[in-house]
């Protein structure tokens, strides 16, 4: 039985064919440390949920020859490196509406009764301003929260009304991990560097190649490897550094792996399906 995500996946390829902690700055603090001591160790983890077997791969799965040059994938990698340096910009309308959309995306059935409201709580973000949330990874992470609400709809309720599991009492506020994630793969990726130098970063430019989403689909990725990982660690509040550097880890892994070739080929692509 095709799940909703691969239905809407597949129709969209055929037709086209959120910071944890009380401040900002504390939390890149911490989480510059948990980086420092990421390490890389054997491929499999929760319980063989990453079968490579089992993938959904598109395609015939053989080696793909990327039709970039050099030059073109440098291009694609400028492009979002672009994007990095975007600020959140409040008094941007289409700032605003990416922003209106996030939340009708996830509560479709609700009325948004203002972008400063006591209501964007119910999405995880620290005050009634969401504003105030950004300014530690800038709009790039309200674009990869709407990508993965649009892409993946269902694992993205999933995770938001954390459906599925033995959930904790204190659960991790969906929207700034989400900033969190994008900020983990940002400096993951070394994407701040004008060409990435580690080995992760490196085949990501490769994979970026192949997709221009690639960055936004590893978002996905990485959110819902964060969020298995929460369940298998039976984490809680205090332990979302933890888990965010044991899921930094595990993408570390699977970017270093020679037969992935498409962002798809990564093992933890799975998630988005589970």
């Amino acid at each position: 039985m095709v799940d909703e995500d691969e239905v809407y996946w597949r129709h969209k390829k055929a037709s086209e064919e959120l910071a944890w902690s009380h401040n900002s700055a504390h939390v890149g603090t911490q989480l510059a440390r948990c980086f420092a001591n990421a390490m890389v160790g054997p491929r499999s983890w929760i319980g063989g949920i990453f079968s490579r077997s089992g993938n959904r791969r598109y395609g015939s799965g053989k080696f793909i020859d990327f039709s970039l040059s050099p030059l073109q994938q440098e291009q694609r990698l400028q492009q979002l490196q672009e994007r990095l340096h975007v600020p959140f910009d409040e008094t941007r309308a289409d700032h605003q509406e990416a922003l209106r959309d996030l939340w009708f995306a996830a509560f479709p059935n609700v009325t948004l009764k203002g972008l400063i409201s006591e209501q964007w709580k119910d999405m995880g973000w620290q005050g009634p301003n969401p504003s105030t949330d950004f300014r530690g990874c800038g709009f790039i992470s309200l674009e990869n929260l709407l990508f993965f609400a649009r892409n993946y709809p269902a694992s993205f309720h999933r995770l938001l009304f954390k459906k599925g599991g033995k959930r904790a009492t204190w659960e991790y506020p969906f929207a700034v991990a989400g900033i969190n994630v994008s900020f983990m793969l940002i400096q993951m990726l070394d994407l701040y560097s004008a060409k990435p130098r580690c080995l992760p970063g490196i085949n990501f430019v490769r994979l970026l190649g192949d997709d221009e989403e690639a960055f936004d689909v590893l978002y996905c990725i990485a959110f819902a490897m964060m969020d298995a990982q929460w369940l298998a660690m039976r984490a809680s509040y205090m332990e979302f550094n933890e888990v965010l550097r044991v899921t930094r880890t595990q993408l570390e892994r699977e970017l270093s792996l020679e037969d992935v070739n498409r962002i798809q080929d990564l093992p933890a692509y799975n998630l988005l399906f589970y």
